[in-house]
């Protein structure tokens, strides 16, 4: 009765907001609270209270208690973004009229590091918080901000959330497809992927969004060759051919947090069912159950580049989101980065499924007991995101006529690496000889 109460004085209430009654309307509103009703109604109810509040402070605190009732309420967290200030109204996008992106030529943002010493070029080292002169090695350090996450919803509600706008140079690779953010005075360019050399047209634009957040590379080439070498010691086989250096570039990725909350019902046997005159259980011998669990992800990894994408889904398991670091454009200083291939809105549906369905496993783990169980996930929303870096080691080994794949963390200096589907321990030293010749 109080909930069907509720609704009649939260229609009254809505009425009234929309007649411009405010007092009105903030009187039906404030006797609906008091009836009260399921977090969604109660959110409804005061999503309206703050409509009908001039005061930003108490504006401010019935939208914050609607969130409380649902936090995934989509006016109320618009509403709030408004009012903070994180989401310009005059930005919002029309969802059946999105203006398309300007087709005019647009300046790129480049940047040069010069030594303060020799004017000479500079380039980010393997520390995590030094650029060194290429020519004097003089060193500056740089300071290191922990990275922030953007808010999802006042993203999507802009053409932020649906564009890349940012114009970025970009190579790209003609023998292997991938493509890589340029450095601004670079006129070579070797793929990391394929190590194929490239004279670069600098007329190519793109329209990208800026990354969010980097992990910087941990270590030199000369030790993640070392690193690959003790693998292969390792794995007592010896490569047949040559074998390049590992290529040190950036992986992007997006991470999101999602919250909110999912909604079941299923049914159960009743402990003392009921019986009719006959001895027989009655209908109420099965009890309907319903209710909601509360849900939370931080930092779902979701690749953004598509090249070896089955391989980076194991690699990008093991890093440590802890040492992420606010993106500074001196962390690519003579380092690639790879472009994102998968744009903001689209990795955001595949966030959302896949914690829907790994929330759905751990309730049919601990409502076993109940059968017929179904979910929703009408109440789960993405709240924040960030487009981060990963580094990465990359190369190739041949063996029968045939290439594997080899990469390696630039964090931790964890391998991932494809093994010969048939190989014999080989013990001839002056063959794995020579293929550390090849290497070095």
């Amino acid at each position: 009765m109080s909930e069907k109460e509720l609704r009649r004085l939260l229609g009254y209430g809505v009425a009234e907001l929309k007649g411009g009654q405010l007092t009105a309307a903030k009187r039906y509103l404030q006797r609906a609270l008091v009836y009260g009703g399921n977090s969604g109604a109660m959110a409804d109810v005061w999503f309206y209270l703050s409509e009908a509040e001039s005061d930003k402070d108490k504006k401010h605190d019935a939208l914050e208690e609607a969130l409380a009732y649902n936090s995934t309420h989509p006016r109320a967290r618009r509403s709030l973004a408004i009012l903070k200030g994180t989401l310009n109204a005059d930005e919002i996008i029309n969802a059946d009229h999105v203006i398309a992106p300007s087709a005019k030529e647009r300046k790129t943002n480049a940047d040069r590091f010069e030594c303060p010493n020799c004017g000479g070029m500079m380039s980010f080292s393997p520390d995590g918080q030094t650029l060194v002169c290429d020519y004097c090695a003089v060193g500056s350090a740089q300071e290191n901000e922990e990275a922030k996450e953007q808010d999802f919803f006042s993203a999507m509600a802009t053409l932020r959330g649906h564009s890349k706008p940012n114009a970025h140079k970009i190579f790209h690779c003609k023998g292997c497809g991938a493509e890589f953010l340029l450095a601004p005075d670079d006129i070579s360019e070797t793929c990391a992927y394929c190590a194929s050399p490239h004279v670069v047209n600098h007329g190519e634009t793109r329209d990208l969004l800026d990354p969010d957040a980097i992990i910087p590379h941990q270590f030199s080439q000369h030790r993640a060759i070392k690193i690959l070498v003790d693998w292969v010691l390792t794995n007592k086989f010896t490569p047949q051919g040559t074998v390049l250096p590992p290529r040190g570039f950036y992986v992007p990725v997006w991470t999101f947090d999602v919250g909110g909350s999912i909604s079941y019902s299923g049914e159960r046997q009743a402990e003392n069912p009921k019986q009719d005159g006959f001895g027989f259980s009655t209908k109420e011998a099965v009890i309907t159950v319903q209710g909601e669990s509360s849900i939370f992800v931080d930092d779902l990894i979701i690749p953004a580049a598509k090249k070896y994408e089955r391989f980076l889904h194991n690699l990008i398991k093991n890093y440590n989101l802890a040492k992420t670091k606010s993106y500074k454009a001196h962390y690519l200083s003579n380092w690639s980065a790879e472009t994102y291939e998968i744009e903001l809105s689209t990795a955001a549906l595949e966030a959302r499924s896949r914690a829907y369905k790994a929330e759905k496993k751990k309730l049919k783990r601990s409502l076993f007991n109940l059968r017929n169980l179904r979910t929703s996930s009408a109440n789960m929303a993405i709240t924040s995101y960030k487009l981060l870096l990963l580094p990465v080691w990359i190369t190739n080994y041949p063996y029968e006529n045939e290439d594997y794949l080899v990469l390696i963390n630039g964090q931790n200096a964890e391998v991932l690496g494809e093994l010969p589907k048939a190989f014999k321990s080989e013990k001839k030293k002056n063959g794995f000889m020579g293929w550390l010749d090849d290497v070095f």
